[in-house]
């Protein structure tokens, strides 16, 4: 699974096959993809899932500790740092932000992604809880806008994911896995996409 995830998220989803992802393993059995997950896809949703599992328990111990006066930066934060806290405790050089961008970017895998992402409880929590605040947004601008922060988010943490590895190369200067500012970045970004007033048509 680590070395699916490494050669997925440095080749793309497509340029990666069963037998290179086996042979990179050092597995002897060149159909050790198919044998213990099935098909591609299924081990590129076992690689999610596993992450999003980590993810999801980081965001349901922010949520327990939000209080009932919770304003909205509060859950864009809760929405924010599970994921950038994640991807500093896999250190340097790590590949889940790249691999996840390039997940959400096929047209198959990404809907299923995307699915079992919004599904999940601590993402549920956070929309009951922005429910006031979404409202207030016309259905087609709230969604456009939800789109452009998955978008933003997955961008910006698989370029931030890629300079730090490149940092990280012999000769490079090195350099710790620093998520804070790229968080606070984020929380500050989606903030202004949700709350900024929307343009009335004249």
């Amino acid at each position: 699974m680590a070395t699916a995830e490494r050669l997925f998220a440095e080749r793309g989803i497509a340029a990666v096959s069963g037998r290179q992802i086996s042979e990179a393993a050092g597995q002897g059995n060149n159909a050790a993809v198919g044998y213990h997950f099935g098909t591609k896809n299924d081990l590129i949703q076992a690689v999610v899932h596993r992450h999003l599992e980590q993810v999801e328990q980081r965001r349901r111990r922010m949520l327990d500790h939000l209080g009932p006066q919770a304003a909205p930066r509060d859950w864009f934060a809760c929405l924010v740092r599970p994921l950038t806290d994640h991807l500093a405790s896999l250190g340097v050089p790590s590949w889940y932000a790249r691999f996840s961008l390039q997940v959400s970017t096929d047209p198959v895998l990404g809907r299923t992604i995307l699915d079992e992402t919004r599904t999940a409880p601590g993402m549920a929590r956070i929309a009951a809880g922005l429910g006031p605040t979404l409202a207030a947004l016309p259905g087609g601008v709230r969604e456009q806008r939800l789109r452009m922060i998955r978008y933003l988010i997955a961008h910006t943490c698989a370029e931030h994911e890629g300079v730090l590895a490149e940092a990280a190369k012999p000769g490079a200067g090195g350099g710790g896995a620093d998520w804070d500012p790229v968080a606070r970045l984020l929380v500050d970004a989606v903030s202004g996409l949700l709350l900024a007033p929307v343009s009335v048509d004249r």
